[in-house]
């Protein structure tokens, strides 16, 4: 059997947020918008873990 634990919970309701978010996308004819902030969030949130190993590594 396997153990349900918190973090699998928050990890099922963030993809099914993900996904309802996607849907209502859909439905508004806002896909382009939802494509364009998903992306732009992606990449934005890669610049700011590089630029904070930068950092880290300069204190180290």
């Amino acid at each position: 059997m396997k153990k349900i634990t918190i973090g699998k919970i928050r990890s099922f309701l963030y993809t099914s947020a993900k996904i309802l978010g996607d849907i209502n996308a859909v439905k508004k004819n806002k896909i382009g918008t939802r494509v364009t902030n998903r992306v732009t969030g992606k990449v934005s949130s890669r610049i700011r873990s590089y630029v904070s190993r930068k950092i880290m590594n300069i204190f180290k």
